[in-house]
């Protein structure tokens, strides 16, 4: 496809022409390689970058081999500005990455007294002997800036190669090195990382993001909404992207220079009234924390009763810091005989018109009302399949149940998906139910 080529190249230019700068993301892993996990790093690392105004332009996954580490490396410095390593940081045989480059680049190890004393004082607080191989940590090539680890034992490295033997043009890069769990690389990137980049790769021009989140529009609609009257700061600089997840789709907004600020607000509020009430949050907010903020700003409370999502809005609501003031209880009904026993569902309407129906779901929310005392109460009834459905009630078929002190709604749909996707959907469509009846939308 010629044309898409061409776009992604006109694309690409245009970043790397705003920022002068190019930046590698080298991910190792063999477990990576072989689908045991996800490269979750690539994400949040890219997102974090990109927020600041660093693109990356170019990321790779490689093996935990010293040959694959050391060939991503050494291709990464021969062009960029700056390259960052995740994983092999550690004391185990397979944690090559620090060797290999200080080997690659002539750098001599030095075991550093602060990295090892924080290494013994590490297992010492956890009552648990040192392994000798643990002291392979506290080697630090020479002239590099320790990143700390208070969080593990393997420090991050950062170091600027100054005499860069593999780029053509002579020009110096920085490497950075982060240690492979995330509990211990995302506190560090943001402590240590980013205030080092602000201060030795300073952006030339300044950048502003901004994502709207939307949830029951489809991304198809989104842009047919948005698009038009947007193309004329599209013209001026402003940068539209979108990105579409089972019962989401952000709108990314975002722009270089310095009228970015003045793009990227003039954009948001044509975005906003162009799909309005669709946008429950901006940024990093999650559909689950805002209905939390809402009955919280409210005083007001939430019970929850669930067959077919098996517990999967009570696991997201409690996910948020805070939800003890307002939620009170999550019930999984996944059996008749439950929805009898502690919501008080009918016998005779489980047995006609069925466990998934309108009425089920009626009776399942106005008990859970009623059982807590609370506010509000949904409930959720459906077929997740892949088996169980009938021409009538096919898979994917769910009921969605609210009640409130104005009465009982209940809203049919249809979400023919696996059954981890289906039931993160309807969750996600409960949840906006909610969010709409304590805003009084339609």
């Amino acid at each position: 496809m010629p044309g898409a080529h061409s776009a992604i190249a006109s694309v690409r230019h245009k970043l790397e022409s705003a920022l002068a700068l190019f930046i590698e993301l080298i991910n190792t892993g063999t477990e990576l390689m072989l689908g045991r996990v996800c490269n979750t790093h690539q994400q949040w690392l890219c997102r974090q970058l990109a927020d600041c105004g660093y693109i990356v332009t170019r990321q790779v996954a490689v093996a935990d081999s010293g040959r694959d580490i050391e060939q991503a490396v050494r291709e990464a410095l021969a062009h960029a500005d700056l390259v960052i390593t995740t994983g092999e940081l550690g004391p185990t045989s397979d944690d090559l990455t620090r060797d290999l480059i200080a080997q690659m680049l002539g750098w001599t190890l030095r075991e550093d007294a602060t990295v090892l004393a924080h290494v013994e004082n590490f297992f010492a607080t956890r009552k648990r002997p040192m392994p000798v191989r643990a002291k392979v940590q506290a080697l630090v090539p020479e002239g590099a800036i320790v990143l700390p680890n208070p969080h593990g034992t393997a420090p991050g490295l950062a170091m600027e190669v100054c005499l860069n033997p593999f780029r053509p043009d002579g020009k110096p890069s920085w490497l950075v090195m982060l240690p492979g769990p995330a509990r211990e690389l995302h506190p560090m990137f943001v402590e240590s990382v980013l205030p080092l980049l602000r201060r030795v790769l300073p952006l030339e021009a300044g950048f502003v993001c901004r994502t709207l989140k939307t949830t029951g529009i489809g991304e198809s609609l989104a842009q047919e909404r948005i698009g038009g009257p947007l193309q004329r700061l599209i013209d001026a600089g402003l940068e539209l992207g979108y990105c579409a997840r089972p019962g989401e789709v952000d709108v990314r907004l975002s722009a270089h220079g310095v009228d970015a600020e003045r793009l990227v607000r003039e954009a948001e509020a044509i975005v906003r009234e162009r799909l309005g009430s669709h946008i429950f949050g901006s940024d990093d907010d999650e559909l689950e924390s805002v209905v939390i903020r809402l009955l919280t700003e409210r005083r007001q409370t939430l019970a929850v009763a669930e067959s077919c999502t098996g517990g999967c809005i009570a696991h997201r609501l409690t996910n948020v810091p805070g939800a003890s003031a307002v939620f009170r209880a999550g019930l999984v009904t996944y059996s008749n005989e439950t929805k009898q026993k502690f919501l008080g569902v009918r016998a005779e309407t489980l047995a006609r018109p069925g466990a998934v129906s309108e009425a089920t779901a009626r009776e399942m929310a106005e008990g859970a009302r009623r059982v807590n005392g609370t506010d509000y109460a949904l409930a959720v009834t459906g077929i997740a399949g892949p088996t169980g459905g009938t021409p009538t009630k096919p898979v994917g078929t769910v009921f969605i149940g609210l009640a409130d002190a104005s009465g009982i709604v209940v809203e049919q749909n249809f979400n023919p998906f696996d059954r981890e996707t289906f039931k993160h959907v309807t969750a996600q469509q409960a949840l906006e139910m909610l969010r709409r009846a304590i805003l009084g939308l339609e």
